[in-house]
């Protein structure tokens, strides 16, 4: 498949999970690769972040494909640095056509007033001011080139709705869209299109991991993604606990290429139904389901929590 033939893309967060995702399927399609990635933990993260082992296995994975690939560590949060691997990179693979600022954490679960300064600030900083370097690193590339583009910002569906426990979080994503939606109009007469992606739960590190397990498990010591699979199902429409990375890489694809040739300015949703879920009566219904999958927020009990207290996890 070549919907993508002679098209080089810039991928943050390419290391592993929904960032290795994209930039398989893109290369898949015939785009060379520039692929960004932390490669170190931040300290108010509560589970792994990919290190450098990753990001050699993604470079792999795309020389694979028989694309090229430049790879180099950088945090979001580093503008030079951003800055630098940009250049270095359209100088490696010739010029730069798609931009997808992938990267993002979620820096653990509180009520607003309960988080830490450092979660709260480390959660603004990766998930959106991170894209803003993203985007201030690689538009003006776009810009002198001169042959358009496509910038495609991943979101969440807590950047589009009322989230309690993930009020960090859902600040950094709702900034996201904004930022999208002004971009947007600000690029189009370059012919430049810019979009986001807003899934919900996807299935990488992020949501597989022993904290949220735990969380989604009711609080079961020692649970395995299995035994949060209930609680994580119970959010959608349609019966499925969550999406595979793929599902969204299909998505990125779509606004990358000429398939989406004219859309901008779009919050694409891929929620299996989790937005409506007033409109989908069994989700509503009194099941042994638990309806609050975390009953035990910053460890304790919030029992008039809603049934959205956590929808998102890895949506970004």
């Amino acid at each position: 498949m070549t919907r993508l033939k002679g098209k080089v893309a810039l991928i943050t967060g390419a290391a592993r999970g929904q960032g290795r995702s994209h930039a398989l399927r893109l290369a898949e399609e015939g785009a060379d690769i520039i692929a960004i990635d932390v490669c170190r933990q931040i300290d108010t993260v509560p589970y792994p972040l990919a290190d450098p082992d990753d990001l050699v296995t993604t470079v792999d994975l795309v020389t694979s494909r028989g694309r090229r690939v430049f790879a180099r560590e950088v945090d979001v949060r580093d503008l030079a640095g951003m800055e630098s691997a940009v250049a270095a990179g359209v100088s490696e693979l010739g010029h730069l056509d798609i931009v997808v600022a992938n990267a993002g954490t979620l820096n653990d679960t509180a009520p607003l007033w309960e988080l830490t300064e450092e979660q709260f600030q480390d959660q603004i900083d990766v998930n959106l001011t991170g894209v803003w370097k993203t985007i201030k690193a690689t538009v003006p590339t776009l810009l002198r080139q001169n042959r358009g583009g496509a910038i495609i910002l991943i979101g969440s569906i807590s950047g589009l709705t009322v989230e309690l426990n993930v009020g960090h979080y859902a600040a950094s994503k709702h900034g996201v869209n904004g930022l999208m939606r002004t971009l947007s109009g600000e690029l189009a007469p370059y012919n430049i299109r810019v979009n986001s992606i807003n899934p919900t739960n996807v299935n990488t590190a992020m949501i597989n991991n022993p904290r949220y397990n735990r969380l989604f498990a009711g609080g079961k010591e020692g649970a395995t993604q299995d035994d949060a699979l209930a609680a994580l199902t119970a959010m959608h429409a349609l019966p499925v606990p969550f999406l595979e990375p793929t599902d969204v890489s299909n998505a990125v694809l779509y606004l990358a290429s000429d398939d989406g040739r004219y859309i901008t300015g779009t919050a694409q949703i891929i929620d299996a139904g989790a937005l409506n879920p007033f409109k989908a009566p069994h989700l509503t219904v009194a099941t042994d389901v638990p309806q609050s999958p975390i009953e035990t927020v910053s460890e304790k009990a919030i029992s008039a929590t809603p049934s959205n207290s956590f929808q998102d996890t890895e949506r970004a």
